[in-house]
């Protein structure tokens, strides 16, 4: 009997272990609040420029697509002999300068899209509060051009920009796992149903080919294992999800995934 109590215990006790060990794998995400970027009534043109190279850059994702000439404009360099996008963005849609055509391009981007290229791009008011739209726009603005955004453009409620928490997160912080595939343009590359585009990997039956805890990675380390005839992708699949979804908005995204069979 004590030779049966043993094994029991030992069992219990392996199991124990393994749950904790895989919990402690599990990354922790927005645990705290993001550093703000200060924007103050008096704030000068190049400093709206500045942080919006740390959204660009960032929170925004946006290198993940605009730079590589193939699935988005290049902006911050040469496209089609136009030079950067400062020094053509006046020119892209007859009757609208260059701020308001930005504005457009981030807050409607079904609007206009830019000859040659699919209409992927997200609504970033959905992951951006209307100060980082504005601090982008700035930046892309000093890529060749002239800035002419000013704090007059940027809304006087709120002085101050965080990275997801003051524009609520993507899709304002739901944890509806459709409401978040839309607001973060999974759908611009990964097919769901009948829905998407056939650039990155199908998700329709991800979870008969991945576990719970190889979704969650893809999700946040995208790069970490590429999908099998996906290697020249590697590298697009942003970076930023980990600081734009909450751990509830995570979970159940994953939970989601997984389910599909």
């Amino acid at each position: 009997m004590w030779a049966t109590n043993l094994k029991i215990l030992g069992v219990v006790l392996g199991t124990l272990a393994l749950y904790t060990l895989i919990a402690n794998k599990i990354p922790q995400v927005q645990s705290e609040v993001p550093r703000a970027l200060t924007l103050g009534a008096d704030v000068t043109p190049e400093q709206l420029a500045q942080a919006g190279e740390q959204v660009f850059t960032g929170i925004g994702g946006c290198t993940t697509c605009h730079g590589l000439g193939t699935r988005a404009p290049n902006l911050l360099t040469d496209e089609k002999g136009q030079g950067p996008i400062g020094a053509r963005c006046g020119k892209r849609e007859p009757g609208k300068d260059c701020k308001a055509y930005l504005h457009e391009a981030l807050t409607q981007p079904g609007a206009f899209v830019v000859p040659g290229y699919e209409p992927i791009m997200p609504d970033m008011t959905r992951t951006l509060s209307p100060q980082q739209i504005w601090a982008v726009i700035a930046y892309l603005e000093s890529q060749g051009g002239t800035i002419t955004v000013s704090a007059s453009d940027v809304p006087a409620s709120t002085t101050s920009t965080t990275s997801t928490t003051s524009g609520g997160g993507i899709a304002g912080g739901s944890s509806d796992p459709m409401a978040i595939v839309h607001a973060a343009g999974c759908v611009g590359c990964h097919k769901i149903g009948t829905e998407g585009a056939a650039v990155g990997p199908d998700l329709t039956h991800v979870g008969a080919r991945l576990a719970a805890a190889g979704i969650r990675e893809a999700i946040l380390l995208p790069d970490a294992k590429v999908t099998k005839g996906f290697e020249k992708l590697a590298g697009i699949m942003p970076k930023t999800f980990g600081d734009q979804l909450s751990a509830n908005q995570l979970e159940a995204l994953v939970r989601f995934l997984a389910a599909r069979k």
